[in-house]
Order: C-alpha cells, then structure tokens, then sequence
C-alpha cells in the first residue's frame, strides 16, 4: 500500500504543468515587436528605469511622483510608448505604487512570477515586454476586484488634451 501511494503522489508532482505555467512559457518565449539590445535599452532608459523594466527589479514604495497622480490622461510604457492604464481606472490602494483596476485591453501581458517563492501574476508590456509590476485580486469589489500594482517608473503619464 506504501508503494502504491507513493507512486501515485510521485506521479502528481511530476506531472502537474498549470495553466499558469504554460503562459508563463508562452510570455518568456515570446518576441515582442519593439526589441532592443541591452545596450539600446540602457542608452534610452535611467539606470532606474532599465532595472524595473528590462531587470524586472521594483521600485520602493512611495518613490513614483506618478503615486498621487490624479490628472485625467494615460499611463504609457516607458520603454515603447504603448498606452498601458488610463486615469479613469486609477485607484489609491495605499500600497505606494500607482495602481489600476483594468488594463488598456490587448496592452498587457501576464506570467507566472514565483521570485518571492510562490506564484504571482506579472505584468509586462505587450509591445516590448517591459515588466510593469504584478496583479493582485485585492482591488476594488465595485469594479473589477483586481489591483493592476505598477512601477511607476515603468510609465510615462501623458495628460487628457
């Protein structure tokens, strides 16, 4: 019976492959239309901005200017100008990082992060691959419920016109 049941969770830990995990895969594999090397990318971009976007390093908190942001407008990508966030689905969560309630649809990209040693849900730009930040299912119940929580590094604000 030992056997038998050590078989059976030997063969579940090893063939577990989640959702999850497959567009993690799809994500690291994918070629993004705007693709520069290392050093395009550090001649564009402060040592900040190179490390959260192209390192997939985060800001400290309460560092963004773009945090207590409340002018109507667009957040886009840093790297490429993609518009990533609009203004209207911004929210305070208190977190120190601008964050949003919904994305600028077919913008983003998600997968799977387990740096912190469980999984969360990365965000990186959809054009460059730019890592943004991480999602959360913490955000506002009368929306969407999930927390879009950005670098604000990784954006650029450009105002309502």
């Amino acid at each position: 019976m030992n056997k038998f049941l050590t078989l059976i969770v030997f063969a579940l830990i090893f063939s577990c492959n989640s959702n999850a995990q497959k567009e993690a895969k799809a994500t690291e594999n994918k070629t993004y239309e705007v693709t520069k090397t290392d050093e395009e990318w550090k001649e564009q971009l402060s040592d900040m901005e190179y490390y959260v976007l192209r390192k997939a390093g985060t800001e400290r908190s309460f560092s963004s200017p773009l945090n207590k942001n409340y002018e109507e407008g667009v957040y886009h990508c840093k790297g490429c100008d993609t518009p990533l966030f609009k203004s209207k689905d911004k929210f305070d969560s208190g977190t120190g990082w601008p964050s949003f309630d919904r994305e600028i649809k077919g913008n983003v990209d998600y997968s799977t992060d387990y740096n912190l040693g469980y999984a969360r849900t990365e965000e990186h730009c959809a054009t460059c691959g730019g890592h943004l930040g991480h999602i959360f299912n913490d955000g506002p119940r009368d929306t969407t419920g999930k927390r879009h929580c950005i670098n604000g590094v990784a954006l650029k604000f450009v105002p309502k016109e």
